[in-house]
């Protein structure tokens, strides 16, 4: 664990937070550049952040380091890239870049999954592409390949 690092349940009041750290969860892949944050207002994006916390299966949590926000693991049964059934949330997690690799997102995602396992779901979702880094963290952490296309892996973790 690494010190000074403070992860705990999302305030209504920071909620705000989620569209930048939607907009830091696009994964630019080498050589790309990165797009506008305009992107974020496309439905398919929207579906991640909308009226979040209206939801009886919205869930947020934050990673704080020397009393800054730095990345941010949410989930909700949404109809995104990561969907699977009406019962599984999907994942979504963010880091400012500068806070990457540091295991950080391994303790957000570790604090999100006994979350979601403590408050009864059997399983959580998610959607990466083949190519982003994190994919070696979501196996660290239990996530299993259970389908792909060209680009991308939808994978689940049994709570």
């Amino acid at each position: 664990m690494i010190e000074n690092l403070i992860i705990r349940k999302i305030r209504k009041e920071e909620y705000y937070l989620l569209e930048d750290f939607l907009y830091e969860a696009i994964f630019i892949p080498a050589g790309a550049e990165k797009p506008s944050k305009e992107i974020i207002k496309n439905d398919e994006l929207q579906v991640y952040i909308k009226n979040f916390g209206n939801y009886k299966d919205d869930n947020c949590i934050i990673a704080e380091y020397d009393n800054k926000i730095v990345g941010v693991c949410w989930t909700r049964i949404m109809n995104d890239y990561g969907h699977i059934d009406n019962e599984t949330p999907s994942f979504a997690i963010s880091l400012y870049e500068e806070y990457r690799g540091k295991g950080i997102g391994t303790e957000l995602m570790k604090n999100m999954l006994m979350l979601l396992k403590n408050k009864g779901y059997k399983k959580a979702s998610l959607s990466v592409q083949k190519n982003n880094y994190a994919v070696k963290m979501y196996k660290k952490v239990g996530f299993k390949v259970v389908n792909e296309n060209d680009e991308e892996y939808i994978m689940l973790c049994e709570l």
